[in-house]
């Protein structure tokens, strides 16, 4: 889905404002294999996420949260309304077409009975369940997800 997009003088984005969300049950962690034909690294597992769209979003709202709620509806199907979502972290990367990203990460349960599944085929080619040490094994887990997955298991401990 397209948003609005702040653009500088020379009409690149200013950054770009995206969420991810790493979801728990049992001690394993919701991790997605993105669809081959993302932009960004297409293939790989990440954390459920998305960029902040300005279009359709309240002045004043929590933004940052429904984008959070938002994208894990449209990629895994889920509904977090009523649930908690903790912030973990924010970083800062430039995507290889030259456009700078701010990531914010954030962290919560999986709903009692939800069944998350591939709900947008073009960005989720899959669902897999991992511990952090599984996902520190698997190839397919890029070294920037291993990272914002390790704070979201560790501030689970560590609420603050």
């Amino acid at each position: 889905m397209m948003g609005t997009t702040c653009l500088t003088a020379a009409g690149r984005p200013a950054f770009v404002v995206n969420v991810e969300v790493f979801l728990e049950r049992d001690g394993r962690w919701l991790l997605i294999e993105r669809g081959a034909q993302e932009a960004h690294a297409p293939g790989l597992l990440s954390g459920v996420g998305g960029k902040v769209e300005v279009s359709g979003t309240e002045p004043g709202a929590d933004v940052l949260e429904e984008t959070a709620r938002r994208e894990v509806a449209e990629e895994i199907g889920v509904d977090l309304a009523g649930t908690g979502l903790a912030y973990v972290g924010s970083s800062f990367f430039v995507t290889d077409d030259g456009d700078p990203v701010v990531n914010v990460v954030f962290r919560g349960p999986v709903p009692p009975g939800a069944r998350p599944v591939a709900a947008s085929p073009q960005e989720v080619a899959g669902l897999v369940w991992l511990t952090v040490a599984e996902a520190e094994a698997d190839p397919g887990c890029p070294p920037w997800v291993l990272d914002s997955l390790r704070r979201a298991a560790s501030s689970r401990s560590h609420p603050g």
